[in-house]
Parts: C-alpha cells; structure tokens; sequence
C-alpha cells in the first residue's frame, strides 16, 4: 500500500499524447540509427551545447496594470480569530449589559453555544494624533495607531477554522485553489534572484488546512510559499553537500540540459519548467539563505527593537526581523504564522484572558518594532503590513469565560504600500456582532492588496478548467476610503 503523499502527479490528456507520439517516433528511430551519416549527424547534435527552447523565467518582473504603492506585503496571520471587541473594535455596551441575555437574534455559533454578553476584559485607550482606541492587549502597536488603517467590517463566509482559512488565504472555501501569495508572485513576479518570490515563516503552527493554504493550486508550483522555520537554519537540505562547488555545478549543468531536452522534444509542460526554475533557485538559496538567517549584522538596538532578547517575544520577533530583511532583498510576499504559546492559537473558546493575553504578548511588540523598523529605513512607503485572522469572536460568552467564532463582523488592520493612516473604516453594531456599515468581504481585501501592488485584480487571471480564473473570482471592489 503506497501513501498517498508519494504518488507521482497526475498528468494532463494533451501531455499524455505527446508522449505517446513520441513513443511512436522512437519506432521509425531505430531504423535511421542503422545508418551511419545519421550516426555522425547524431554524435555532432550531441556535441554541441543546446539551449533548449526560449522559456519564460517564472518569477521574472512583470509589468503592472498601473503605479504600484507597494512592492511587497507582509501578511501577520493571526491564526484561530482574535475577539474584534477585545482588540480595535471597543464596545461599551457589552460592560453595560454584562451577563444579561444579549438583546438580538443571533444565529447558532460554530459550537451553537450562545451564552450571556461578556464584557472585555482589558480597557480601550486613545492613542496617537487620530484618537483612536485600542485594547490594552496591544500597549506597542498602539503607539503606531497613526500608521493603521483599521478595518472593523470584515466578514467571511464560513465559521469553521479550515474553510475560512482557505477562504481568506485563497478567496474560496476549497482546497486546491492558488494562495493570494502565490497570485502576487505570478502577476509580478520577484526582484529577488536568489530568494523565492513567496515565502512563509513558520514560528511553530501550521493552521488549519496545512500547507494547502500557501499553495499554488492550478498555477505552477514555481508561485509557491516556501516554508522557512524558525532559527538559524530556516530551510532544510539547503547546505552544499558537495565539497567542491564546481562538482555541483557540473551536475546542475548536465540536469538542466536533460530537462531541456525533454522541453525541447515534447513542448512546453509547466511542472517540468517549474523543476528546472525550482531546482535553479534552490542552487542560488545556498549562498542567500545563511546570510539571510544570520542576524549578526543587526544591532543590539534593533533586536531589542523586535524583542529578540525576551523569551516571550524572541521567535516572532525573530520572525519580523526576517521578514524585513526579505522584503529588502526583494522578496514580493512574506507570510508569518504564530507561535505556540501554550494556548490554542486565538482560539479561545474557554480561559480567553490568559489565552489572549499570551498570544497578545508574543506578538505585540515584535509587531510594533517591524512598523518602527520599516518606517525608520524609508521602507513602509512600499511594503503593505497586513494584519488579521480568518474571522472574529462572538460578544457572548461560549461557557463562562470564551468567545465562539463570529465571522459576520471582525476587525483586520492595513499598514504602508499606499495605505492612509490613522484610519478607520466599517463598523459592527453595538454589541460587535454583525458588520452593518461598509461590510467588507475578503474578496475586497484581495482587490485592495492587488491594487497597491499595481495589479487589478479583474485582469489577472489564469486560463484553468476551461475558463479564465482570478483570485477575487467575480467579487471584490478596491477600498478606495484607505488608500493614500
């Protein structure tokens, strides 16, 4: 019995057929390799180097649609759902009607566990020149308030951990579709060449629906996160093995003609392409990836700045840092996942002060140091900061100390590439429950990331299936109130 991991890919009709013509030219082959002129002509093809057909690099830069704002996006993937009423969406009636039966009609919850209104925990506080709230969960991003524009009328359209992350990350509910990394990296492709265009920092969660959710989907795998971990060893088997670099380079010469000699006989076949390009890249990622992951020389200061020297904010602010340095090397999307923290993820449906405050705490001031860093170094002006989770948390209480899943009004928040600052847009009603003025969908959110990276997103689109596919699929309108 073979897993199912290890079965080699599918193959298309038409790449069937032109193997199986070819199969039938070997045929008529036998009977001219008899013959000695076409013996030397053979030995002479051979003999000389073949460039293979002209082939499009992958991650080549790509014109825009239009002025970019921005050249890349950081994406603070807030794993589970942080509670909106307890992070940048005050709501002073849940204190006024604390333990009361709430005083609306609410549909059944995730785990259909509609408890008594539950007041926040932590206070909200006015910060910056805007004056706008913001939780005590979050003492240093609120100091760069005046940067934010936040968002406080997102929905989604699923309640459950896996689909809604594939909705947000992806822009549908179903596995197999491209990541919205993976859409950026295919319309622009990268200014980086020896990093990969999309690249996913793992601080020690994958969320749920797994790698799938930084996948390519139809796309060429080329356009693919790549998965960087935590430490000073983020990708594995990337150490040189050879002692002699020539050796490998002889060996990834010869590898390279023998692919494009299948190129070359049979036509183009993406997945071939996307190894050639693939394995390439990774040669280059060899001398990139230890001078990345080296922090030697960053300052004292600035790694205090990120929170590297406190175990509780250490791996992710690691993390931040490393995303600075890719978006500097021109690294188009860079994705951070969070930590574990001994909770589950914002998860909270039981125990949300010490959950919530555990994640808060991990990520906070790293969050903060990256805004303060990017700004300082003239870098926030063309990375797009994204930050929020695949949907909200309820205003009630799920037991007698959690919050169930909401996704009919949450908060995310933009930053940079274009973005206005000191900005709020949508609002929930008064208990935060459901968005009732500018209702976002996720598919707005992908139309706005596109639009600051110089993309519209109704023109990009890849021919699948029989019919020309996008990431925002029929939907999505740019928030233009945001935009600088």
């Amino acid at each position: 019995m073979h897993c199912q991991q290890y079965l080699p890919p599918g193959q298309s009709r038409r790449e069937m057929l032109v193997r199986c013509a070819n199969g039938f030219g070997g045929l008529a082959l036998t009977s001219l390799l008899t013959e000695a002129a076409f013996d030397r002509q053979l030995e002479a093809a051979v003999a000389e180097p073949r460039s293979g057909p002209d082939r499009r690099d992958p991650l080549a830069p790509q014109t825009t649609h239009h002025a970019a704002k921005a050249k890349s996006v950081i994406f603070l993937f807030m794993d589970g759902g942080p509670s909106q009423v307890d992070t940048f969406d005050p709501k002073p009636l849940l204190a006024k009607e604390n333990g009361q039966k709430i005083k609306m009609k609410v549909p059944p919850t995730q785990f259909d566990n509609v408890g008594n209104v539950l007041m926040s925990p932590w206070k909200f506080r006015q910060y910056g020149e805007s004056g706008i709230p913001v939780s005590d969960l979050f003492p240093h991003v609120a100091q760069c308030v005046d940067d934010l524009a936040i968002l406080r009328s997102m929905t989604a359209d699923f309640s459950e951990h896996t689909n809604a992350n594939y909705f947000l990350h992806s822009g549908t509910g179903m596995q197999g579709r491209p990541s919205m990394g993976a859409w950026a990296n295919y319309g622009l492709g990268s200014e980086c060449q020896n990093l990969p265009g999309f690249v996913v920092l793992n601080s020690g969660m994958i969320p749920p629906g797994g790698l799938d959710c930084f996948a390519s989907g139809f796309l060429p795998a080329s356009y693919q996160g790549s998965l960087f971990t935590s430490g000073e060893a983020p990708v594995a088997d990337i150490v040189r093995t050879e002692r002699d670099a020539r050796q490998q380079e002889r060996k990834l010469a010869l590898l390279r003609k023998l692919d494009q000699g299948v190129v070359g006989r049979i036509g183009k076949i993406d997945t071939l392409e996307s190894a050639i390009s693939n394995y390439e890249l990774a040669f280059r990622m060899q001398s990139a990836v230890p001078e990345l992951a080296s922090l030697a020389g960053e300052t004292a200061a600035t790694q205090a700045l990120y929170g590297i020297n406190d175990p509780k904010t250490q791996v992710f602010g690691r993390q931040c840092l490393l995303a600075r340095r890719l978006v500097e090397r021109g690294v188009r999307f860079v994705e951070l996942l969070c930590q574990s923290v001994g909770h589950d993820r914002w998860d909270q449906h039981g125990n949300l002060v010490a959950g919530h405050e555990a994640n808060a705490r991990a990520v906070d001031l790293p969050i903060a140091g990256l805004l303060r860093d990017l700004k300082a170094r003239g870098l926030l002006e063309s990375t797009l900061v994204v930050w929020g989770g695949e949907f909200g948390r309820t205003p009630m209480a799920q037991g007698s100390d959690g919050r169930d899943h909401n996704p009919f009004g949450f908060t995310m928040w933009l930053a940079g590439g274009g973005i206005k600052g000191g900005t709020v847009y949508g609002a929930t009603d008064d208990y935060g429950y459901y968005a009732i003025e500018n209702k976002l969908q996720i598919h707005d959110l992908h139309a706005t990331i596109l639009h600051l990276l110089g993309i519209d997103h109704t023109r990009l689109t890849y021919r699948f299936s029989g019919r020309d596919i996008r990431l925002t699929d029929v939907y999505g309108e740019v928030i233009d109130a945001v935009l600088a």
